[in-house]
């Protein structure tokens, strides 16, 4: 047994490291102490440098513990668990990301808010140049129109990922424009709601977008993204209006793309005009040609399974839309539901194809072994974003396969 003799901070040490040594419950009060100690040592140094008061700061972290349930934390002697992570999570399919019931419930709760919030949304669109369809569409996304719950206390969440999270810097961030919002723009430190991953409010913004991007869309002097409806659909046409997205363009196009256009030519930086898309045979789907406004504009294709799906012919507008999320799927579930609700357009006319069932880590390993060769695969994260797609589609092309630009089990085991 151990005997605590010291005085006060000494005997704090030493119960600490009493509690360390019995596991369970005292391990998570010895995480606790270290938790603390951060924060005073650590964190509220810089925030005070940066003008947050002791009584912010405080108030901001009062009675907070560390949620150690949150993903992608390492915990004090562990080691990093990506690659862990990456063998236990199956890679999701394209097609489950649209699958009806998702999609049509955006698209039907969406129609009806097209409808009651019309004033506003045109106000909006008028400012921004953002349809009302996509600011819509994204709320419905994110909150589910406002509806969904959000549990989490955002200081709790974002100072333990600032703590044990692999991504520390970027939520160090988040946590100390936090602060700012408490010290600046008066938030409630308990009123700061949101998401596991400290994404706050109905357009579920991270503290540094809020700062940079909420707008007051009621008039009352202040950006509520919590409860005023119009707050948070004046935020969302801001958010992409700061971003660049370019008044009177679509996002995009559903298209066939023929045989002789490899779907290597993928990307945001292999643009073309629209027109020259189409010279080469490019059609879209719905028999329509494409409108004569953006015909001498440039468009860029996109496969997001490969030749296993639906092919697009997208402005940079879409890119815009995946500054909101970085993912190729959410930025097309977006523009694909604003239209749905907006003109009743259909589900896509090509179908999802089957893929082969893989393991994040099976893809990981193969966009490692397409590195060692020089290609740009834009990271091993076991996602295949369209540097991978692409990627894979030169490889087969160089080795006398017909490209499909997706990752399958023959591939990985190619490259075992």
């Amino acid at each position: 047994m151990i005997f605590c003799f010291l005085r006060l901070p000494g005997k704090l040490a030493c119960l600490l490291l009493c509690l360390a040594m019995l596991g369970g419950p005292a391990r998570s009060a010895s995480i606790d102490g270290q938790f603390r100690q951060w924060l005073e040592n650590d964190l509220w140094p810089e925030a005070a440098s940066k003008g947050i008061s002791q009584a912010t700061f405080e108030a901001a972290f009062d009675g907070v513990t560390p949620n150690l349930k949150l993903p992608d934390l390492i915990l004090p002697g562990e080691k990093v668990a990506v690659e862990r992570d990456q063998r236990q999570a199956e890679f999701r399919a394209p097609a489950a990301y649209f699958a009806e019931n998702i999609v049509g419930a955006v698209v039907s709760g969406g129609k009806r808010r097209l409808a009651e919030n019309a004033a506003t949304l045109a106000r909006i669109e008028r400012e921004t140049g953002v349809p009302g369809r996509i600011i819509v569409a994204i709320w419905g996304r994110e909150s589910a129109f406002g509806t969904a719950k959000l549990p989490h206390d955002a200081f709790q969440v974002l100072a333990t990922k600032a703590w044990l999270a692999t991504r520390k810097d970027y939520f160090r961030d988040e946590v100390l424009a936090a602060l700012e919002m408490v010290e600046r723009h008066g938030a409630r430190p308990r009123g700061l709601k949101g998401s596991w991953a400290g994404a706050l409010g109905q357009p579920q913004f991270m503290p540094s977008s809020f700062l940079a991007h909420a707008r007051d869309g009621d008039g009352d002097g202040k950006a509520d993204i919590w409860q005023s409806e119009a707050d948070t659909l004046a935020s969302i046409g801001g958010y992409l209006a700061d971003r660049k997205w370019q008044r009177g363009r679509d996002w995009g196009f559903e298209v066939s793309v023929p045989e002789s256009l490899s779907c290597k030519l993928e990307g945001p930086d292999q643009g073309r005009k629209i027109s020259q898309w189409a010279a080469a045979g490019v059609k879209r789907t719905n028999g329509k040609p494409f409108p004569a406004g953006e015909a001498g504009k440039i468009g860029y294709l996109l496969f997001p399974a490969g030749r296993h799906g639906p092919a697009f012919v997208v402005t940079p507008n879409f890119y815009v839309l995946k500054e909101y999320n970085e993912s190729d799927l959410y930025a097309l579930f977006v523009g694909h539901a604003g239209d749905r609700m907006q003109y009743g357009s259909r589900p896509f006319t090509a179908p999802w194809g089957r893929v082969d069932s893989l393991l994040r880590s099976d893809i990981a390993r193969m966009q490692r072994g397409l590195e060692a060769l020089g290609y740009d695969v834009g990271g091993a994260d076991g996602l295949p974003g369209f540097r991978t797609r692409r990627s894979i589609g030169d490889w087969q092309e160089k080795h006398g396969m017909k490209p499909t630009c997706f990752p399958s089990r023959e591939l990985v085991d190619r490259f075992q």
